[in-house]
C-alpha cells in the first residue's frame, strides 16, 4: 500500500512524556497541520499504546525514534513498529548500509504482511543540535555539509525514503540527489519565534523553497499560549509564500 498523501508539510513535535498533554495539543492543531512528531520522550512513556491512541484521531505520525543498533536488532524493531502505522520512521544514517538495509526490507516485508502501508524510512545524518566543534568532539567531519552529504549517500544506497536534515543543506541536497528524495527539516523556527537550542534554523516559507519536503516545528506551536492561533500563523504565512 502506497503511503497517504499529507495535506500539510507541517509535522507538529510532540515534545511530551503525558498522554493527556499529547492528546490535548493534537486536539488543538489536527486541523491545520500535516501530522504529529512523536519523539522518544513520548514512545518512552507511552509506548506503541500511545502511538495508537495519536493515531487513532486520524492524524499520520511521524515516528522519530532514530533507530541504532546491530541489523538484526533494527530490523526487528522496525516489524514491530510497522503495525503502529506510522507515516514516517527514522533511523541513524550512521549505523552503517547493512542496518540500513535490513530496515529497509523488514519495513516493507511487514507491511505487506500487515496490508498497511510502508512507512517512509528516513536517515537522520547531523542533528540540528549539532554544530562543527561538535563533530569534532565526536570524531566526524567537522565540516557539517561534508559529513550530511555522505550519510545522505548511503542512505539513497540503502534504499531509504530519504533524510533528516538541517536548514543548511537543503540546498545542495535538493541539487545533488533531484526531487525525489525526501527532505525532513527539523530547525524551523518562523521569524516571530526563538531558536532555542537549534544552532541551523531556517523560517518555515524559506525552507520550502530551499526543496524542504517536510518542515518539524515544535516550540513556536508547543508553548505557544494559543498553540492554535500559532499553528495557523504559520499556515497563513506558508500559503502566503506560495
Amino acid at each position: 500500500m502506497e503511503p497517504e498523501t499529507l495535506s500539510s508539510p507541517v509535522f507538529c513535535a510532540v515534545d511530551t512524556a503525558s498522554l493527556d498533554a499529547a492528546l490535548g495539543l493534537a486536539s488543538q492543531v489536527l486541523d491545520i497541520v500535516g501530522g504529529l512528531k512523536l519523539g522518544l520522550e513520548f514512545y518512552s512513556a507511552q509506548g506503541p499504546e500511545g502511538v495508537r491512541r495519536l493515531s487513532g484521531l486520524g492524524c499520520p505520525i511521524f515516528l522519530d525514534l532514530k533507530l541504532h543498533d546491530i541489523p538484526n536488532t533494527v530490523a526487528s524493531a522496525v516489524r514491530a513498529l510497522v503495525p503502529l502505522k506510522p507515516a514516517f520512521l527514522t533511523l541513524h544514517a550512521s549505523g552503517g548500509r547493512a542496518m540500513l538495509e535490513a530496515a529497509a526490507a523488514a519495513a516493507r516485508e511487514t507491511a505487506a504482511e500487515f496490508e498497511v502501508p510502508r512507512p517512509r524510512l528516513l536517515g537522520v545524518t547531523v542533528l540540528t543540535s549539532l554544530d562543527e566543534g561538535d563533530l569534532r568532539d565526536i570524531g566526524q567531519d567537522a565540516e557539517s555539509l561534508h559529513q550530511v552529504d555522505r550519510l545522505a549517500t548511503l542512505a539513497i544506497d540503502a534504499h531509504l525514503d530519504g533524510i533528516v536534515c538541517s536548514p543548511n543543506e537543503i540546498a545542495h541536497l535538493r541539487a545533488r540527489f533531484g526531487p525525489h528524495f525526501l527532505l525532513m527539516v527539523p530547525g524551523i523556527r518562523p521569524g516571530w519565534a526563538s531558536a532555542d537550542d537549534q544552532k541551523r534554523v531556517l523560517a518555515p516559507a524559506e525552507a520550502l523553497a530551499l526543496g524542504a519536503d517536510y518542515l518539524v516545528i515544535g516550540r513556536p506551536i508547543t508553548r505557544a499560549t494559543d498553540p492554535t492561533a500559532a499553528a495557523r500563523r504559520i499556515a497563513y504565512e506558508l500559503a502566503g509564500a506560495k
